[in-house]
């Protein structure tokens, strides 16, 4: 017999379906050492990504889109807190990344994007690279996440004892032990790479499937394009560019099985997928490295090469198809999902990141500010407009020392994306605005105790 209690359940299921409604599945789709250059869509003339190509072709595409640190850890950093990570400490070790040894990590008292949106009623799931510490104080079932399914560091680490000093470039998978871990448990030791990006598609599926009545947020990460490269049967041998280009062929397929998912399920006009890197491509590993374009030097190295990446969004009748040149970076990820999931970024942090919803959605424009350019503790550049002002320059890797520019180096981003033409000497206006810009930044930021060990 129909109730009044019925009616009041009934009612209830109601609200919650449309409040489900009225909150976007998030997914984010990152990919490791990735060059600015190595997609279709992005102007690369031999590696073939058809589905990364229609993505940017079905939504919005980044001429301008920036990782907030030149290398993995403090990089992911940066995307999970909406801040540059010389505020939370994940900076300032020696090396700029943590290793298998490495006994610290994310502290708690960072907030994380998942816990952002956990607070919004969302699901949330990491499925591939973490590298923000992999002791269970520090991994992602500890910073907002339901669900870890994944290796917690680079794929180059735990190598044998016996491995060969070219291991990197050999396509022996059991030369890496590396753990395969399901939440705080390792399932595996030194799993058969060649299927990685199969088995983390795989998992990533399934918890869209589960979580299809939303809302639910997917951190898809993969230890690829990052050396050694691996890549199924299925990919092997395939491409023009190579291994490499096999790697991210096979992770273009990915993301294409992804995105094919939301549509088989009818969730994808309620889903914002976003594609980006963590930096740019490893330039010393030459054919098993990447390509920056037309932008200089790359991973580790403050110069554009290091820091701009692909950044594509997608989610089909919200956002408009075009090309975006208005600046973006990770750090608005954490902001921008917040708000389009009704809640709020923490108090009491200082955020970085922006609400980009206005570049998203074609309603106006945004004011960004200076933006930084750290290597480790210290601040090399500064970007403001389309003015970029070096204070030190060093190559990414190799043994050249930092060079300390006084005055700084001033490049005109628009007219000179390779930052090839110094022209501070004509512009002191310029360089004096962005000098006072550093400086109210620099009095933001307190370097916390750093917790972690440095290693030389």
């Amino acid at each position: 017999m129909f109730s009044f209690r019925s009616l009041l359940i009934g009612l209830s299921l109601l609200t919650t379906f449309a409040d489900a409604a009225d909150k976007p599945n998030i997914i984010i789709i990152y990919a490791d050492d990735l060059g600015y250059a190595d997609l279709g869509c992005y102007g690369n003339p031999s590696i073939r990504t058809p589905h990364l190509d229609q993505m940017a072709a079905e939504g919005m595409r980044f001429t301008e889109f920036y990782s907030a640190a030149e290398v993995c850890t403090p990089s992911r950093a940066a995307l999970m807190t909406g801040r540059y990570p010389i505020r939370s400490g994940m900076c300032s070790y020696t090396k700029r990344v943590l290793f298998q040894y490495s006994p610290g990590g994310l502290q708690k008292e960072e907030t994380t994007l998942p816990e952002t949106l956990k607070k919004s009623g969302y699901s949330t799931a990491c499925v591939g690279k973490w590298h923000l510490g992999h002791l269970p104080a520090y991994l992602p079932t500890s910073h907002g996440f339901d669900q870890y399914f994944g290796i917690p560091y680079s794929n180059d680490m735990d190598r044998v004892k016996d491995a060969p000093k070219d291991a990197i470039r050999s396509e022996k998978s059991e030369y890496f032990q590396v753990p395969l871990m399901r939440n705080e448990q390792i399932l595996e030791r030194g799993p058969d790479q060649t299927q990685l990006a199969r088995r983390y598609t795989e998992e990533a599926v399934k918890f869209i499937r589960e979580k299809k009545d939303g809302p639910f947020f997917l951190y898809f990460a993969h230890n690829f394009p990052h050396v050694p490269l691996f890549a199924s049967e299925k990919f092997h041998g395939k491409s023009p560019r190579g291994l490499y280009g096999d790697v991210v062929e096979e992770l273009d397929w990915s993301v294409g099985q992804v995105l094919q998912t939301l549509r088989d399920l009818g969730i994808d006009k309620n889903t914002m997928v976003v594609f980006s890197s963590d930096n740019g491509p490893w330039l010393i590993h030459r054919d098993h490295g990447g390509s920056a374009g037309p932008l200089r030097e790359g991973k580790g190295s403050t110069w554009e090469g290091g820091m701009r990446v692909p950044g594509i969004f997608w989610w089909p009748g919200k956002i408009k198809p075009g090309v975006c040149r208005e600046m973006a970076c990770t750090m608005d990820l954490l902001p921008t999902a917040a708000s389009l999931a009704g809640g709020e970024v923490a108090v009491g942090h200082e955020s970085d990141g922006k609400d980009i919803r206005p570049l998203l959605f074609g309603e106006g424009e945004l004011d960004r500010g200076v933006f930084i350019y750290y290597r480790g503790e210290r601040l090399y550049a500064a970007r403001l407009g389309h003015w970029k002002l070096h204070f030190t320059t060093q190559p990414g890797y190799g043994k050249e020392p930092a060079a300390a520019h006084s005055p700084p180096l001033l490049f005109d981003l628009g007219a000179d994306p390779g930052e090839s033409w110094d022209i501070a000497a004509a512009h002191p206006d310029i360089v004096a605005k962005i000098e006072a810009a550093v400086k109210d930044h620099q009095a933001t930021v307190q370097v916390p105790a750093n917790q972690l060990e440095r290693t030389e």
